[in-house]
């Protein structure tokens, strides 16, 4: 269905509007730049482009938030995204979509989700060593699934991101999840409990989706 003149107007409004605030917030972490938003748009349409400002728009208001705060309007952000199976998304079994990807197609699984929002906190300031990728099994499902868990100190429940259950709860309060093994790019532990448990020998080296989404990304 064609959109109308209005909303092709509204949408240009929007994109020279976060574009505006883009450029005056020059020490802001970029997580997408000019160049992926106009490709984004020429393959995807003007609405992944919106989508795409809209994310850049979210790191550079919210750098001053609590990190209690940042996790809600994070969490929020991408949970708005559509799941869809890898398979039919991107006609492959198990494949780790970069945020832009994620995004310009408005269509992602659990690791999308998981990925997404962990390098948008990343870019929010918060601290590498409170956020982990963690894979558990949905009891419920009966399958396997992932979810971001951040960990306010070192000794604390970790608060669990997830797109099923879309509030944040603490990890003792989803014993839907069952903990397999969580990692960041620190490194790669065996869950314990609900914390991140011991480190793994070869760390993240043993995750070849995780290392071939962060080639993708340094390109």
């Amino acid at each position: 269905m064609k959109m109308s003149l209005k909303k092709t107007l509204s949408i240009s409004v929007l994109l020279s509007a976060v574009l505006a605030i883009w450029v005056s917030a020059e020490e802001t972490p970029k997580v997408v730049t000019l160049k992926e938003i106009e490709q984004t748009k020429i393959k995807y349409g003007s609405r992944a482009a919106v989508r795409l400002t809209e994310w850049q728009e979210l790191v550079d208001k919210n750098q001053h938030k609590s990190e209690e705060d940042k996790l809600e309007i994070v969490n929020d952000f991408f949970n708005q995204v559509r799941f869809i199976d890898d398979i039919i998304h991107w006609q492959k079994k198990d494949y780790w979509a970069t945020p832009l990807e994620m995004l310009a197609t408005d269509a992602g699984d659990c690791e999308d989700y998981s990925i997404a929002k962990y390098f948008t906190l990343k870019a929010l300031g918060v601290p590498e060593s409170k956020l982990y990728i963690t894979y558990v099994k949905a009891i419920r499902l009966n399958q396997a699934h992932m979810v971001l868990t951040y960990f306010k100190t070192p000794k604390s429940i970790p608060l669990v991101l997830d797109n099923i259950n879309k509030r944040i709860l603490e990890a003792n309060r989803r014993t839907d999840l069952v903990p397999i093994y969580s990692f960041n790019g620190d490194g790669l532990w065996l869950a314990r409990e609900r914390g991140k448990g011991r480190s793994v020998s070869g760390g993240t080296a043993k995750l070849k989706n995780w290392n071939s989404l962060l080639e993708r990304l340094n390109k």
